[in-house]
């Protein structure tokens, strides 16, 4: 771990829980923006996503993940005919932000879950060590 002490479930959870909430925050955004219009192609919002590297505790020899933050899609905003929009360009075009709903629906879905098992499974170290500690 970066500040060097070992890593235990209950460090592990709180990175994994965290890395849920960049990935749940990072749809929920993407899914804020989308049908948001610009007048050119490089003001459109382009969809983020969150990026994690492995990471090896050497101590416990457990591997964690480390966020390496936000990167933004390549994918190109959609381009469209609307001459009376407000943001229309000389030509008459705006350019919508190629956001995937149910592509975002889906990532908050699946990091929604993921944060649930990781409550569960510390509910179920807690009840573990209450049990122990409740025999001795």
């Amino acid at each position: 771990m970066p500040d060097g002490s070992p890593m235990t479930l209950f460090s592990m959870s709180e990175r994994a829980m965290s890395a849920q909430l960049v990935r749940m925050n990072a749809a929920t955004s993407n899914l804020a923006n989308a049908g948001s219009v610009a007048s050119s192609e490089a003001e459109a919002y382009r969809p983020i996503r969150a990026v994690f590297t492995a990471e090896l505790d050497r101590a416990t020899g457990l591997t964690g993940m480390r966020s390496d933050g936000l990167v933004r899609s390549e994918t190109a905003p959609t381009k469209r005919y609307e001459p009376n929009h407000p943001l229309a360009d000389d030509t008459g075009h705006i350019w919508e932000a190629p956001v995937d709903e149910s592509a975002e629906m889906i990532e908050i879905t699946e990091s929604a879950r993921q944060y649930q098992n990781k409550v569960q499974a510390l509910q179920t170290a807690k009840q573990l060590m209450l049990e122990t500690i409740r025999s001795n």
